[in-house]
């Protein structure tokens, strides 16, 4: 190749270069920025801040917690849905459990269980009954490992031992259930590992419809949702009310008032901001 067309090519790459580096790298974030001022964008734009007595307190697109220092909360408040990333923008996610996580592992609670622990807390706190299908009483996953010989579908046909597998004998005085096809159910040992039987989930007799919503136990997949269900919010007026010396009923209407419908008439389901929903209480002034 001449050198001068090695030179041309070179002279060609450059002109590029400084042409796309002029269009995309400064005229096109400039105008994005230009247009994002807009009247109507700008708030958005902005992160959309809440202030409150002169400072900002949050944004009405990111989740945050409202409990003590100790974690504990704040019975005042409305709490936000469980956050698998504690509410971190820099460490957005989810916890990428399944419903086939059912058995805790020393590292980890299971999902189950972590759902079960969480509608138990939370039945406690708003004084309902916190119990759903195949949990215990203990609040853990109600899952028995059954071991004996299999069927060519892998069923065991004559069980010969049954554990309930999180329930540990260190904290569990007795199994969630006595007996499964007529095999005494033991709880679980450190350090024994029970994979190798089939595992069954035991529904119980808790209803179908648990007093305790689903977003109140199930992270969102951001772990940021600053939203909950108006079903949720609805859980938690008695127990707000009560902390705050108000009535029920004004707590309910303020509920209502900042209840956000489906965007665009249909996408996604109703929903309630926690932060501007408690910040609409403090502004009551108890």
């Amino acid at each position: 190749m001449k050198p001068s067309s090695i030179v041309r090519q070179h002279w060609a790459a450059l002109r590029a270069l400084l042409v796309l580096t002029v269009v995309l790298g400064l005229a096109y974030p400039a105008l994005v920025w230009l247009v994002a001022q807009l009247p109507g964008l700008s708030d958005r734009a902005g992160g959309s801040l809440i202030e409150a007595g002169g400072r900002v307190v949050g944004s009405s697109l990111i989740g945050q917690s409202f409990t003590d220092a100790d974690g504990n909360p704040l019975p005042q408040y409305f709490q936000s849905r469980p956050s698998a990333a504690d509410y971190d923008g820099l460490s957005s996610g989810a916890s990428n459990l399944g419903p086939e996580s059912v058995v805790d592992t020393p590292e980890a609670a299971s999902l189950l269980s972590t759902v079960c622990t969480r509608s138990a807390e939370i039945g406690e706190l708003n004084g309902v009954d916190g119990s759903r299908p195949f949990c215990t009483g203990g609040g853990v996953g109600a899952v028995l490992s059954v071991l004996g010989p299999r069927a060519a579908d892998g069923t065991v046909t004559e069980p010969t031992r049954v554990v309930s597998v999180n329930e540990p004998c260190t904290t569990t005085p007795a199994p969630f259930v006595a007996t499964y096809e007529g095999v005494r159910v033991e709880c679980a040992r450190d350090g024994e590992d029970y994979s190798a039987g089939q595992i069954v989930p035991i529904r119980g007799t808790a209803p179908a419809d648990p007093a305790v919503p689903a977003d109140a136990v199930t992270a969102s997949g951001s772990g940021l949702d600053p939203h909950i269900s108006p079903e949720y919010a609805e859980l938690q007026a008695g127990r707000v009310a009560a902390a705050r010396g108000l009535d029920v009923d004004d707590v309910r209407r303020l509920v209502t008032e900042h209840t956000e419908g489906r965007t665009l008439g249909f996408l996604g389901e109703p929903r309630v901001n926690v932060l501007e929903l408690n910040l609409a209480l403090d502004r009551l002034g108890r």
